[in-house]
């Protein structure tokens, strides 16, 4: 089973991904939250550091509505080693969408086909694409099937809910279905995948899936992939293993109050594997201080055992 780990924003940065790597087998390709190319063609100094290759690693994700923005920003990514690029077309922030950017453009089908056709035209490196299966409705994915498939996509990536939605409600798995049906592309199914169950059970129903982008699941339980493809599950010790060289190199690299904020982010996820978390889960989110969240950590650990089938829980 393929999976990939999902770009998400504020956790799944340069740090977590490479210490991810260094603790967990399984991850094919680890995506990197997306940065947007300027109207001067270039890199923000944040987009450079979040690129850099000595600093980062796996696939960049393009934020970008504009097709020469795109083509100049893949050829940058070209040059500093990148073999792929993906195109972000499922961002549900309303700072990007009111942009026509991410899913905002799925509101306007001729300005995504311009974008398309520039796209894929001239591109230097393969366009994987991720995508909402609508802005509004469900059954405008109908139509956004036929625009993709007219380009040779990479991989699509398939995130079956609208942007109004955001992360809200049972993913539309008939979206998927149709997609499977009318595309002969390589297709990677993402969206409430929290345990092993759940991603078996998708590839017993889609068995020419790709791959599994699994986002808020494998953050709560980050030896997902890696059991996933017979390795060992996750248990205390590896978990804390894990937390301990994140928190390490967190504060390697940030001050006291982003390290802080970076592992109660990261901490309101795996404390969901853990049996009766409702307090543990509070103490980490008043923590206003390393030391406080050090004692909740420790408290966690110590009094609370991991669940039988450790899987993410939404709030």
């Amino acid at each position: 089973m393929t999976v990939y780990l999902a770009p998400l924003e504020g956790v799944t940065d340069a740090v977590f991904r490479r210490v991810h790597r260094d603790c967990f087998s399984g991850v094919a390709k680890y995506f990197i939250p997306f940065v947007s190319p300027t109207q001067n063609l270039a890199f923000t100094a944040r987009d450079l550091s979040i690129l850099a290759p000595e600093n980062s690693f796996g696939v960049p994700q393009l934020l970008c509505k504009d097709a020469a923005l795109f083509l100049w920003a893949a050829q940058a990514l070209g040059d500093m080693g990148y073999d792929e690029v993906n195109l972000n077309l499922g961002c549900p922030s309303g700072t990007v969408t009111a942009k026509g950017k991410g899913s905002g453009l799925l509101a306007d089908v001729p300005a995504l086909e311009r974008l398309l056709d520039g796209v894929f035209a001239r591109s230097p490196l393969p366009v994987s694409i991720k995508t909402r299966i609508g802005y509004t409705r469900p059954d405008e994915f109908d139509r956004l099937l036929d625009v993709f498939a007219r380009y040779p996509i990479h991989e699509l990536i398939i995130h079956p809910r609208t942007r109004v939605e955001f992360y809200k409600g049972t993913p539309h798995r008939e979206a998927f279905a149709k997609a499977h049906a009318a595309l002969d592309r390589p297709l990677c199914y993402n969206g409430d995948l929290f345990c092993e169950e759940d991603c078996r059970e998708l590839m017993r129903q889609f068995p020419n899936t790709r791959a599994l982008m699994l986002g808020r699941g494998l953050i709560a339980n980050p030896a997902l992939a890696q059991s996933l493809g017979g390795g060992e599950a996750l248990c205390k010790a590896s978990l804390r293993a894990f937390h301990d060289r994140l928190l390490e190199a967190y504060q390697a690299k940030y001050p006291a109050h982003v390290t802080l904020g970076r592992m109660r982010e990261i901490a309101k996820h795996f404390v969901c594997c853990f049996d009766a978390p409702e307090k543990p889960r509070k103490a980490i989110r008043k923590a206003t201080r390393i030391e406080a969240y050090l004692d909740a950590i420790d408290r966690l650990f110590a009094e609370h055992e991991l669940n039988e089938t450790p899987r993410f829980i939404a709030e």
